[in-house]
């Protein structure tokens, strides 16, 4: 009983520790970047302009590369973790095929950014260069569309990594009972382990959606760093998290780098809300397939 109060108590303090970082994290950005708030006030969300040298600053560019850089990223990770996740926790759990995609899941996610942002630079800008020049696209080869291909690739295993466990938890009675009553392979994924593992997987591509908003060097090496709105998903662009990296030694005035960390509070915002509302529909989800 002692030992059940001393371990509570701990899981307390470490909860009031963590929630009083990211409190703490916070206020210090807000008050880094009160210059900034100060001078532009809520229009700096919605400002186009990016000019240090006559000290106009807004963060729209910013956020519009980042949302989707993010989000057609994991529409293009989606299929193939998905894929995955099934294969290896339903298909195949076990043997040479198993193990040989693990390791190379495995891989992918131990893979420095940077060596992502050199293969991209070296060998995606090139093919992407290739098809604009034959459909008529203006050929960047940097821009939006390669940068979201190098972070689909960077976010495959952490959605595919969950998935997999997930489904491979699903009760094995519940899947014999369906094929007991004449149900095949493809019905029993359908039909029984997919709703199952439906929140599981989820939070996977929840997981990998979060990993993809806060990219940095990966990002800042293929997508052009145009401080714009980009006209098109192959027009460059920039990231909240790679004009960061791009000009944060750069920024000699008070203004200019209370810019810059008024839009690490924007991606912390953002960051935030997306969790929220992942957690939401993933409760929901699970309370759906509850019932």
């Amino acid at each position: 009983m002692h030992t059940d109060k001393k371990f509570n108590t701990i899981l307390y303090i470490s909860g009031i520790i963590v929630l009083i970082l990211v409190m703490g994290i916070f206020i210090s950005l807000i008050l880094n970047s009160f210059p900034s708030i100060k001078a532009f006030g809520w229009k700096f969300l919605i400002g186009k302009g990016w000019n240090p040298v006559s000290g106009k600053f807004g963060a729209l560019p910013f956020i519009v590369g980042t949302l989707l850089t993010s989000f057609i990223a994991l529409l293009i990770s989606i299929p193939f973790s998905f894929a995955i996740s099934i294969l290896l926790g339903e298909y195949y759990k076990k043997g040479i095929l198993s193990s040989t995609l693990n390791t190379t899941v495995e891989l992918l996610s131990g893979i420095p950014s940077i060596i992502y942002g050199f293969w991209g630079l070296f060998v995606l800008v090139p093919i992407i260069r290739a098809f604009e020049i034959k459909t008529g696209i203006p050929p960047y080869g940097v821009g939006i569309f390669t940068s979201s291909i190098i972070l689909a690739i960077m976010i495959i295993p952490y959605s595919a990594s969950l998935g997999r466990e997930v489904i491979s938890l699903v009760p094995s009675d519940i899947k014999e009972a369906a094929y007991s009553m004449g149900a095949t392979r493809f019905e029993v994924v359908r039909d029984i382990v997919l709703p199952y593992a439906r929140s599981g997987i989820f939070a996977g591509f929840l997981l990998s959606l979060g990993r993809a908003l806060g990219e940095t060097m990966a990002v800042t090496m293929v997508i052009g760093n145009a401080n714009i709105l980009p006209s098109s998903i192959f027009a460059p662009g920039n990231t909240m998290a790679s004009v960061i990296a791009n000009e944060f030694t750069e920024a000699s005035g008070n203004l200019y780098l209370s810019s810059l960390i008024e839009i690490g509070i924007v991606l912390f915002i953002i960051t935030t809300i997306v969790n929220i509302i992942g957690r939401i529909v993933i409760k929901k989800i699970a309370f759906e397939g509850g019932n």
